[in-house]
């Protein structure tokens, strides 16, 4: 699943790293295809979701809908529709252009082939805005060893992108992506088990902005400062390791916890923690909390004022490039009941709210005025609404 398609807070970026992108691309976990984690096909079931994002001046939200089928004892398909609507007036924005208001599209399929212990996923993703279209192919392979007690699975996808900017027909950019996955589990003991994830990107075509500008120091002015249009490197390669641990604990209950550290060839490295706590009431009810803490160092050229105008060869004042900081305080909940129907086994509702925080160490607010360079720096908090019906049959 590709997890930085929008960047809330921003103006369209689809290049930064992405903390909190991360966490709206979760919002669709429910609709993505099959885990790769163990072989056996997904169960069949249809979900249909809202969700809802509302922070740094910006808001997105849209309905989902994913159906999932068996068709035989070794295929089930999955096809799944997703809408953003987001309307941003953004510190980015505000600052240098008009809030917008604009519209995306997003339609998956995926086939699901079981074999013995072997378990193939094929699958396309297309989506498209008014200045901006993706396309990816993805492939996994997963395989089941020593008594179903090590799972080992790889995946490939490769994404196809066509940058437009609204106002300019002329302006056609291409940006293409690679990804390479390495998943191991391990289950070590009948409470506890293991995943190690390793993942590589590599990006390359036009991936900055192009709305996008960067500031630099002009006395000419009366703001003691001008803007000029960012330009990033044409090239990019990212690396991820994550470490999870699931311990099941009495009463039917369960705890994760994730470490993840991320590097790229932009001089970026930013890692986090996540724990979640899962507890089962009843026959029915689950609640879930989950507190996650990230932080990252900036791009080498990140700057959030320049020198002088063209000072180096690449600028970028995206504040997702920058040094900063996040926190996350996530509830979930979920009633689950079972029906005597022939057709549904059983159906469930779920309602998963989460609230972020964000503190920037080197992006500052001009819009709070004061002199260039010394504006206050910016920070903001966000709220994402994520509300779900499902039916297995």
């Amino acid at each position: 699943m590709q997890l930085d398609h929008k960047i809330p807070g921003v103006i369209k970026d689809r290049n930064s790293i992405n903390p909190f992108a991360a966490w709206l691309a979760v919002i669709c976990l429910v609709f993505a295809v099959a885990s790769i984690e163990a072989a056996v096909l997904p169960e069949d079931r249809t979900d249909l979701l809202y969700h809802s994002y509302s922070g740094g001046g910006v808001t997105i939200d849209g309905p989902s809908l994913l159906v999932r089928k068996g068709l035989s004892d070794s295929v089930s398909v999955i096809a799944n529709y997703y809408v953003d609507t987001v309307s941003s007036a953004s510190i980015d924005v505000v600052s240098t252009a008009s809030a917008y208001d604009e519209e995306r599209t997003e339609t998956s399929i995926g086939v699901d082939y079981l074999h013995d212990k072997t378990l193939i996923n094929f699958g396309y993703t297309g989506s498209e805005e008014n200045d901006y279209s993706a396309s990816s192919f993805r492939f996994s392979i997963s395989q089941d060893f020593f008594g179903d007690l090590t799972n080992l699975s790889i995946g490939y996808s490769q994404g196809s992108d066509e940058v437009g900017k609204t106002g300019d027909l002329s302006f056609k950019k291409d940006a293409s992506s690679r990804n390479y996955q390495f998943n191991l589990s391990q289950i070590l003991t009948k409470n506890l088990i293991v995943n190690t994830t390793f993942e590589t990107i590599t990006n390359q075509g036009f991936l900055n902005n192009p709305y996008r500008t960067v500031r630099y120091l002009d006395a000419s002015v009366g703001l003691g400062y001008s803007y000029e249009a960012e330009k990033y490197p044409e090239t990019r390669t990212s690396d991820a390791i994550a470490i999870r641990m699931m311990y099941y604990l009495q009463y039917r209950a369960s705890l994760m916890l994730e470490y993840r550290y991320f590097t790229d060839t932009w001089n970026i490295e930013a890692d986090n923690v996540t724990i979640r706590y899962t507890h089962p009431v009843g026959e029915h009810w689950i609640f879930e909390t989950n507190v996650r803490v990230y932080s990252q160092t900036g791009a080498d050229f990140y700057s959030d004022l320049y020198a002088y105008s063209g000072s180096q060869t690449f600028l970028a004042r995206d504040k997702e490039l920058s040094a900063f900081s996040s926190q996350r305080i996530g509830f979930g909940v979920t009633y689950q009941y079972p029906l005597k129907s022939s057709f549904v086994e059983k159906i469930s509702l779920n309602l998963k709210v989460d609230h972020l925080m964000f503190d920037y160490d080197d992006f500052r607010n001009v819009t709070a005025g004061g002199l260039p360079g010394q504006e206050p720096l910016y920070s903001f908090s966000a709220n994402v609404v994520r509300f779900f019906f499902s039916a297995w049959y």
